[in-house]
């Protein structure tokens, strides 16, 4: 499997994750979620790996704009179906190889897993 890095370029994170990737040497894809949409089969994988409540970004503004109706009675079916049509709202970056599977950018733990 290739190294695939998932996020926005915009995102201040993401752009740390990437720096940390080039200066590791760490060759990537990167796949953009505001360009390319999220696979649905991606997500899939995110929310049974890590669960819903954690790969759902509740901090993000695209998830505090929703209306609260929405954001009510949350649960993994409508938190994935949000998370579908609003790639925004999934937490950044993710990073995905042979045997690597990381969400969110923390260098220790990156450096230990690559």
């Amino acid at each position: 499997m290739t190294t695939t890095l998932y996020g926005i370029p915009n995102c201040d994170t993401v752009k740390k994750a990437r720096a940390w990737l080039a200066s590791a040497g760490i060759a990537h894809d990167f796949h953009d979620y505001k360009k390319a949409g999220v696979p649905a089969a991606a997500l899939a994988r995110w929310v049974e790996r890590w669960g819903w409540e954690t790969v759902l970004n509740r901090a993000g503004t695209t998830f505090k704009a929703l209306p609260e109706a929405d954001k009510q009675g949350l649960d993994a079916g409508k938190a994935t179906a949000l998370m579908l049509a609003n790639p925004s709202m999934i937490k950044r970056p993710i990073v995905e190889a042979d045997d690597v599977a990381l969400i969110g950018f923390k260098p220790e733990a990156w450096t230990e897993a690559f």
